[in-house]
Formats: structure tokens, sequence, C-alpha cells
């Protein structure tokens, strides 16, 4: 417990900047960009708290252009631009977690914070919600029927990266995995820290087993796809401003020896 006390004594200004900027990206990830806001505007449209816009996901080239043409941010919110925000806060808090974190269980901390880079990089290269805006507007500016017929090629290409109907495609797919394997990691080194504290801990596993859960249904029910996203998303808010204000307070020297209280490994 020495060793660690005196680490956090010690601590350099660099981890403290990662922390304040972990700290920072997890409130602004709570509050303005969260992540899954496709399926909260469709459930506000579901529930008539949004009058305009589609009901559902577009599932061809031409819907999203149509969508686009008519509810340009609804458009980029169905096709997930929010989340390419929260995806790139979410590398910046998993940073500040591997800075607080990282005398608490150096190894799981680090695979934790490669799996969230991971999913992170896969995910921006994934997200193709700037390309379709693009081709809607140059589609809905065509001159000949030839030129709208290769505009919706060219879409229909994109959305098999990025496939918006029933199932993400596969790059999505996979760094919403590798992202919620992350959290559940950190999560579970957070048992360990009294920084933390248990009750963040326990929000962080349960919004990342939830998440998960959509894998489950997914394979075996994925009319009920929305169930385990909709589930996990109020335990990942609660996880991210609790997550935010820890880190700001560890970033300014406020927590002491606790946030490494555990054995170095």
């Amino acid at each position: 417990m020495a060793r660690e006390v005196q680490d956090v004594g010690t601590m350099e200004s660099g981890w403290r900047g990662l922390c304040k900027l972990g700290g920072a990206a997890a409130f602004i990830a709570a509050i303005l960009f969260r992540r899954n806001m496709a399926e909260e505007y469709l459930l506000g449209r579901l529930l008539g708290i949004f009058s305009s816009g589609p009901r559902g996901l577009p599932g061809s080239a031409l819907e999203c252009f149509t969508v686009f043409h008519t509810h340009r941010l609804i458009g980029l919110t169905l096709l997930n631009l929010f989340d390419m925000a929260n995806y790139a806060l979410v590398a910046l808090i998993f940073l500040g977690l591997y800075a607080a974190l990282r005398r608490v269980s150096r190894g799981l901390m680090t695979l934790a914070a490669a799996l969230a880079l991971m999913g992170t990089a896969i995910y921006l290269a994934s997200n193709q919600a700037f390309a379709m805006l693009a081709l809607s507007d140059r589609y809905w500016s065509a001159a000949t029927d030839t030129q709208r017929t290769m505009l919706l090629a060219a879409g229909e290409a994109l959305l098999a990266i990025q496939n918006t109907a029933a199932t993400y495609g596969s790059g999505i797919y996979i760094s919403y995995f590798l992202v919620n394997v992350a959290g559940l990691i950190a999560a579970t080194v957070m048992l360990r820290s009294a920084a933390f504290g248990r009750t963040t801990a326990y929000m962080g596993i349960l919004a990342n087993v939830l998440g998960l859960g959509y894998y489950i249904t997914d394979s075996f029910a994925p009319a009920l796809n929305a169930i385990p996203i909709s589930a996990s998303a109020p335990f990942l808010l609660i996880w991210y401003l609790r997550i935010g204000w820890m880190l700001l307070r560890i970033g300014q020297g406020r927590e002491g020896g606790a946030a490494f209280d555990g054995p170095v490994q």
C-alpha cells in the first residue's frame, strides 16, 4: 500500500492531464454525444415524441438519400454520426482510466485501453455517414438518370460496409463488441479501487454486460435487438457521469492514494 500512496503523491502531470482529459470526455459523452442515439430517436418517434421523420432505419441507398434530402440531421443520426463522436470520446475516456488505474492492474488496463482504441479505430473507419450525405447531395443535383443510377449503386456499396437494416455492418458490429469488452474489463478493475468505488464498478459491469447481450439477441431473436441496448443505456449514462467525476478529482490530486489501492501487476 505504501508504494501506491507514494506513486499517487508523485503522479506526473502528464498522467494527471490524461485523467482530466478522460474525465471531461466522459461528461461530454454522457450529455451530448451518447451512443446509440439512432435507437433513442426511433423510440421517440414510436412514442410520438418526434412528429416527423422516418419510423425505421433506412434499408436502401434511395431511402437514405430521401431521409437526407428531407431531414438532414435525422439522416445523420440514423447513420450514427453521434456514435462517431462518442467513440472518439470513449478513446479519451479509456486513456484517462488507464492513467488512473494502471497501478491497480497494469496488464488488464493495458488490454482494456488497447481494445477500446482498436474498437474506436474500426468504428471510425466503418461509419459511412458523411460519405452517404455527400452522395445524397450529388444524387438530388444529378442532371441525368444515368448519373442517379451510378450514385445509387455507390450508395448501396457504402451500405454494404455500414448496413443499417436489421444488423450493423461487420466493422461497426466488431467495434461495439470490443468497446463493451474493454468497458467490462475496466469496470472489473474498478472493484479494487477505492477511488472509483463499487457503485461505479457495478454500473459499468451492468452497462457492458447488457450491451454484450445485443449479440445474444442478434443471434437468436433479432427482433429484440433494441432491448439490451436500451436496457444498458441508463447504466452507461450513470457510469460515464461517475467516471467523469472521479477522473477529474484524480487529475486534480484530490483522491490521495485511493485510486491506486490495489497491488501493482
